[in-house]
């Protein structure tokens, strides 16, 4: 008894999160699937200015650490300057001394190395420096290839964005031409009904989408799109029509034929966890109908 209440409850508890399966073209997703071409250019780009983004950062500190450190190797030059300072007033007090015959022996031993540390210490100096600047030559973008760089990212963004207005100007000629003049949305919607019933498909998805602009019946403009892509095994696209259908009204007579053929498609372009997910879904939402024997019949096979 124990068994078949747990066995009652897991389906459910899969439907229950069916909503969130709905990842496809999702770019914000950790694990983005179902992307179309242009989503997965702006995604790849997006990955190359994240990546951009934190070696410019990586190289700031680098910068702000060798910043410090010359910081500390000027503070040490000043001293050495000082303490040359000091031993050129010694040195003049030692040729004063000498002339006058008061110098001893000691006195120049010691003026004389100290001098001779000062020497090494500018060797040090210079060394430091040697090695910061082939740091520099080494791991740093030159301020040229950044420039070009950016250049580059801008040039993508503005071709992006002069497609993306190119599409618009497209779906607003569209609006305005006279497949929809003078008809009402409810006529629209039976024409596009008619070219999907005999698979005149590239008529019928434009007569969803001049539905869906106007905002006519939007879950169920979706849903049909996603059918048509369904059936032109063009997987990906359907899932994001079912996707947005879904999120639009998930209480639709179609909604098991929609969970049906999501599975298949995830199942399709290899998806199989949240195919899965789906399939099951679907056997304990509707389990009286033959979608749901069908999702049984898929499921087993996973």
């Amino acid at each position: 008894m124990l068994r078949a209440l747990i066995l009652l409850i897991t389906p459910f508890a899969l439907f229950a999160s069916e909503p969130s399966a709905f990842g496809a073209g999702n770019l914000e997703s950790d694990t983005p699937y179902g992307l179309t071409a242009s989503e997965k250019s702006i995604l790849k780009n997006k990955e190359k200015l994240n990546s951009i983004q934190r070696s410019t950062r990586a190289h700031e500190g680098e910068v702000q650490s060798l910043r410090e450190r010359l910081d500390g190797l000027q503070t040490i030059v000043e001293g050495m300057n000082e303490k040359s300072h000091k031993n050129r007033v010694e040195l003049n007090k030692f040729i004063d001394s000498y002339r006058s015959e008061e110098l001893e022996r000691d006195d120049l031993a010691r003026v004389v190395q100290a001098n001779e540390e000062n020497i090494v210490k500018l060797q040090t100096v210079l060394t430091e420096f040697s090695k910061m600047i082939d740091t520099i030559n080494a791991n740093y973008v030159s301020k040229e290839e950044y420039n070009a760089l950016v250049k580059d990212v801008n040039a993508f963004k503005s071709e992006v964005s002069k497609a993306l207005k190119s599409v618009g100007s497209s779906k607003s000629a569209a609006g305005s031409s006279s497949p929809f003049k003078g008809m009402s949305k409810a006529q629209v919607a039976k024409k596009a009904r008619e070219y999907y019933d005999k698979e005149y498909y590239t008529k019928a998805i434009e007569h969803y989408e001049y539905l869906i602009e106007q905002n006519y019946k939007p879950a169920r403009a979706y849903y049909m799109i996603g059918e048509m892509w369904y059936y032109r095994k063009s997987y990906e696209k359907a899932i994001s029509y079912f996707k947005e259908s879904a999120k639009r009204y998930d209480k639709a007579s179609y909604m098991p034929t929609l969970l049906l053929h999501t599975a298949v498609s995830m199942d399709k372009t290899g998806d199989k966890e949240n195919a899965r997910a789906f399939y099951n879904a679907l056997i304990a939402k509707y389990p009286d109908t033959t979608m749901a024997a069908e999702a049984q019949k898929r499921v087993g096979k996973l």
